[in-house]
């Protein structure tokens, strides 16, 4: 008597859900990103996993059916008969069409849904106002950038002598990048910071003059960064914050984001922008609020002990040869008696 077979049916259905369950699993647990450090990085890692579980799945299902039909339909021994001449099958075609199409429309929505909480729909310029000069009191600087370092463009327009119109230009100048949630639009950040993009470095301008070689930003406040470059495209990228913005030159982008941990993080460049393109890093600094206000009061401190006309660099071919090598006769000892004997 033959044993009862198994329906295909059935043996079908718990292969799918055990390729499902694996899936799912290894989809939230694939360990392919780095920590998290911004409010923004759970939206994109969300995005990610079912990215990740979605090719997990195909994945099984396709290379299981390579393996199964290379067994189960192997040439057997001494079996030198043609195959069965199968021309196609309708409803196989339409189905493994119309699953790919569900999927990428599927993935095309939820992208555009975290684009849109990521605040990609609100990416509109900020007017902000100008800080206190470097001869201004410092606890007034401080008040003012942690004030949220912004007013409204009438404000701006009456304290420094912009026209109305054009400050309301100004701010309605459109952005390309992240911007606002849609939680947060129409509300100003907590900190604003220029951030230039030079062959080979980071450069960031901070409310009140202060200019650094790192980004150091308060933990759990909104933070804007107006990204622009001077030469070349760049890319300002942070893998733990799961945000990345090129640097146009000519063209102004922005990112908004809260960083949600402190510590110190990777900056990398991730557009090829020269020869030295791997060595454009740098590092953002996620502080306390205690411990960045300590941070900006001591850049502020020194800011105003800096010598206004202190040069920083000269034009050489603006110098003579006696004032071009000055400098380098006074390292080797050279005077002007010595040279005297030379000529």
């Amino acid at each position: 008597m033959d044993k009862e077979k198994v329906p295909v049916s059935v043996i079908t259905l718990v292969v799918g859900i055990a390729i499902a369950i694996v899936s799912f699993w290894y989809g939230q647990n694939n360990g392919l990103l780095p920590e998290q450090a911004s409010e923004q990085a759970p939206l994109v890692d969300g995005f990610f996993n079912i990215m990740v579980t979605i090719a997990t799945g195909l994945f099984f299902v396709v290379e299981g059916t390579i393996i199964f039909c290379a067994i189960a339909f192997r040439q057997r021994k001494g079996d030198d008969a043609d195959g069965p001449p199968i021309e196609g099958n309708v409803p196989l075609e339409i189905f493994w069409t119309a699953i790919p199409t569900l999927i990428v429309l599927g993935l095309g929505v939820y992208s555009v849904q975290v684009y849109r909480e990521m605040g990609g729909f609100e990416p509109v310029a900020q007017v902000v106002a100008r800080s206190h000069d470097a001869t201004s009191d410092r606890s007034e600087m401080a008040a003012q950038i942690h004030s949220g370092a912004a007013i409204a463009a009438p404000l701006i327009a009456d304290s420094e002598g912009i026209e109305p119109a054009e400050a309301a230009a100004a701010q309605k100048k459109s952005r390309y990048g992240f911007g606002a949630t849609p939680e947060e639009v129409g509300k100003l950040p907590y900190l604003t910071v220029d951030v230039t993009g030079i062959q080979y470095a980071w450069l960031f301008n901070y409310p009140g003059g202060i200019i650094a070689g790192e980004l150091h930003v308060p933990v759990g406040q909104d933070v804007l960064l107006n990204i622009s470059a001077q030469d070349v495209i760049h890319s300002f990228w942070v893998p733990q914050f799961r945000l990345k913005q090129d640097a146009i030159p000519g063209k102004d982008t922005q990112l908004r984001f809260v960083a949600t941990k402190i510590g110190e993080y990777p900056v990398y460049c991730a557009e090829l922008c020269g020869a030295y393109h791997g060595a454009m890093r740098t590092q953002v600094i996620v502080h306390t609020e205690e411990d960045y206000e300590s941070w900006l009061a001591e850049n502020a401190i020194a800011l105003q002990q800096e010598n206004a006309t202190q040069t920083v660099a000269l034009n050489v071919a603006e110098l003579s040869e006696s004032e071009y090598l000055t400098p380098y006769a006074k390292e080797m000892g050279i005077d002007s008696q010595t040279l005297s004997k030379i000529n």
